[in-house]
C-alpha cells in the first residue's frame, strides 16, 4: 500500500464517458464528471484502516477499507455497492458490484505515477494522475 500514500492530482483520461456509460450513469453526471479534474488521496491510519477521499470542486466521496474485506460502498454517482479491495502484484483492485452488474477499478504506481484502469464489460477507461507535491 505504501506506494500509493499520498495525495495524487489527475492530469490525463481516456474513455472515461464511454465507461460510465456502460456502467449506467446518466447524462448530466457524466457531463460533470467529465469536467471534474478529481485529487485522490490515500492513506493510513495506525489501526490499518485505509482512506481513499476523492475530491472535486462537486463532491467530496471518502471510503474507508481493509484490504480483502468486503464492505458497503456509496459511489460518487449514488450506486451502492458492495465492494472489495486487494493488493495484487502491487496493484490495488477494487471490485464494485451491484444490481446485479460488476466493474474492477486497478490502480497501480508506475513511473512515479498513478495509473486507473476501469474496466466494465468490454470497455476499458485509463486515468493518469501525478502525485501533487
Amino acid at each position: 500500500m505504501e506506494q500509493f500514500i499520498g495525495t495524487w492530482k489527475l492530469t490525463a483520461s481516456e474513455n472515461f464517458d464511454e465507461y460510465m456509460k456502460a456502467v449506467g450513469i446518466g447524462f448530466a453526471s457524466r457531463q460533470i464528471a467529465n469536467l471534474a479534474k478529481p485529487s485522490l488521496l490515500f492513506s493510513v491510519d495506525d489501526q490499518g484502516l485505509i482512506l481513499m477521499k476523492t475530491t472535486t470542486t462537486f463532491k467530496t466521496v471518502e471510503i474507508k477499507f481493509r484490504l480483502d474485506e468486503e464492505f458497503d460502498e456509496l459511489t460518487a454517482d449514488d450506486r451502492k455497492a458492495k465492494t472489495v479491495m486487494r493488493l495484487v502484484d502491487g496493484k490495488l483492485i477494487q471490485t464494485q458490484t451491484w444490481e446485479g452488474k460488476s466493474t474492477i477499478i486497478e490502480r497501480e504506481v508506475q513511473g512515479g505515477k498513478l495509473l486507473v484502469k476501469c474496466i466494465m464489460d468490454d470497455v476499458v477507461s485509463m486515468r493518469t494522475y501525478e502525485r501533487n507535491e
